[in-house]
């Protein structure tokens, strides 16, 4: 069987899992989110924080309520990272810097995970779980729940509330995360990976030495990473050690984590809107842009130009040979897909046309399905954008699901998807602009541009996978790609909940022959032709000064 079959199997199976638990999963998540019962753990938790869960918030309420969850988070794994040399489980790894624990402490809590730092060579247990792996659950709920205050104001009518932040976020951990997680984790210790407390200084050796096992939480940590699509992994090599995913089944396992929840998630809104159609016709806009990103990573990995690669049928520099080229770029299209950030691959050793794609793909804004929560809202702000421009075409006042599209509405949503544009093409001008962010580049010209685009694509947009070849364990990288992640993520949550806000006091519009239907194919074309061509009018500039250049010389 040839690499290219392979990868078709490897790719059409992903697919048919996907949609086999599309709608039993999508129900299940709609019914955890509309019920109006509580769990007694969940009442415990309430009664700690001190929330009345039966009080609903307008979207100012709830947007404190996330920014000081947040805040509160940031500075408690930032003070975690700074003690750790006086805490228990440090391995004897002393305090984090200032400047790495200021990056992952806003990282984590944006759900980004971009790692400045070795994991297993400058985090203990201590701060890897109850310091990152809370986060990374508690980071992706904080997404989904957004997502369910933005789709409840789609829904809702004549009301300035949009739900409790606290209730959503308990109950996307307990009841979504956590169980998934758990079994999740259960199976790839099946596989292989390691899920012990053995110290890492203290290696056991096996086969006359010639294999070692370090210790670690890992297969739990990797499920939830996953899971909740965050990058940060146990190990520096991430998804690629085989610690952390040992065969090319694991790594089919780790891909469906990574897209299960945001693929489901349409089919939870359709049930909230009260029109599954609506919800298909979401998911088939994600799934037309990711198939897509898909073919386009494997053609440019599998059948890329060049002496090298053409002599071994693909370029495989940078790959693990138990996965093979094909099964690396597609967890390299899933994971830049999404914000997820896990790598199993070199994304640095992709060609200049295969590293162009993982950035485009991080360039659309995550939507296709994007991340745990933010790619369903942020999906929905471009059907938006895209009703209000056919709206212009026709001549007709335009409105989404009974909510017209006015002035504050095509305000905010524009705003959303200007602020990650400006994050990414700034940073990225101001660190090519000095002298000491430039020497931090392993490279000159397009694909030194390429790192440094690479890095700040990332962080604004809460990936958290990069061009290995940049240095970016640098006081100035460090501070900037952290303002870059918290922008990148609170600024657009802020202003998506203020659109909810405004849709949820409307009084709903009755269709008419003028209507623009949402649910048919044609609008599904019409949605992923408007995101291309945003991005391509924001980034192709970029794109050509990098990838693009060094793919033509």
């Amino acid at each position: 069987m040839g690499p290219a079959t392979a990868g078709i199997l490897f790719i059409g199976s992903l697919a048919l899992v996907l949609a086999a638990v599309h709608v039993p999963l999508g129900d299940h998540m709609y019914r955890v989110f509309t019920s109006r019962r509580h769990w007694k753990v969940e009442r415990a938790v309430y009664r700690a924080v001190g929330v009345d869960a039966e009080a609903e918030q307008s979207w100012g309420g709830y947007a404190r309520s996330v920014l000081a969850f947040s805040l509160v988070s940031v500075l408690a794994l930032y003070g975690l990272q700074r003690l750790q040399g006086h805490l228990p489980a440090g391995l004897g790894f002393g305090g984090v810097d200032p400047d790495i624990a200021w990056n992952t402490a806003i990282s984590f809590v944006t759900n980004t995970n971009w790692q400045a730092y070795s994991g297993e060579s400058t985090m203990g247990y201590l701060v890897q779980m109850a310091g990152l792996a809370v986060q990374n659950f508690v980071s992706a709920a904080v997404g989904i729940a957004v997502a369910m205050a933005f789709v409840r104001g789609l829904a809702r009518r004549r009301t300035g509330n949009l739900g409790n932040f606290w209730v959503d976020l308990t109950r996307a951990v307990l009841r979504v995360l956590l169980p998934i997680a758990a079994a999740a984790a259960i199976v790839l210790i099946a596989g292989g990976a390691i899920q012990n407390f053995a110290d890492p200084h203290t290696v056991s050796t096996l086969t006359g030495g010639r294999q070692t096992i370090t210790g670690g939480p890992v297969a739990s940590q990797e499920a939830i990473k996953e899971l909740g699509t965050n990058g940060g992994g146990f190990y520096n090599a991430n998804s690629a050690h085989p610690f952390e995913n040992p065969t090319s089944w694991t790594n089919w396992v780790e891909i469906l984590l990574i897209l299960l929840i945001p693929f489901t998630l349409p089919r939870t809104f359709g049930r909230m809107v009260g029109d599954r159609r609506q919800g298909g016709a979401i998911v088939a806009v994600m799934a037309t842009l990711a198939l897509l990103s898909v073919v386009a990573l494997n053609a440019a990995q599998l059948a890329h130009h060049g002496t090298v690669p053409e002599s071994v049928t693909a370029a495989s520099e940078g790959t693990e040979s138990r996965f093979g080229v094909a099964n690396s770029a597609t967890f390299a299209a899933a994971t830049t897909l999404t914000s997820t950030g896990a790598v199993d691959s070199s994304h640095d050793s992709y060609t200049s046309l295969g590293g162009a794609v993982a950035m485009l793909n991080m360039m659309v804004g995550e939507v296709a399905p994007g991340g745990v929560g933010s790619g369903l809202y942020g999906m929905l702000i471009l059907a938006i954008i895209t009703v209000f421009a056919a709206g212009l075409m026709v001549g007709r006042a335009p409105a989404y699901l009974g909510k017209r599209i006015g002035t504050r509405e095509i305000k905010l949503a524009s705003l959303y998807f200007l602020v990650t544009p400006v994050i990414v093409l700034v940073g990225t001008g101001i660190a090519m602009a000095f002298e000491t962010p430039r020497e931090s580049m392993l490279n000159v010209g397009p694909h030194g541009l390429s790192e440094v685009l690479y890095a700040f694509t990332s962080a604004g947009n809460n990936n958290g996978s990069a061009f290995a070849g940049l240095t970016a364990a640098t006081p100035f990288y460090d501070i900037a790609l952290g303002l870059a992640m918290a922008f990148g993520r609170f600024l657009p949550m802020v202003i998506a909940l203020a659109l909810a806000g405004s849709l949820a006091r409307q009084t709903p519009v009755p269709e008419s022959a003028g209507t623009l239907p949402t649910h048919r194919p044609q609008f599904v074309g019409l949605v992923a032709g408007v995101t291309l061509v945003l991005v391509a009018l924001t980034f192709l500039p970029a794109l050509a000064l990098g990838p693009l250049a060094e793919g033509i010389r």
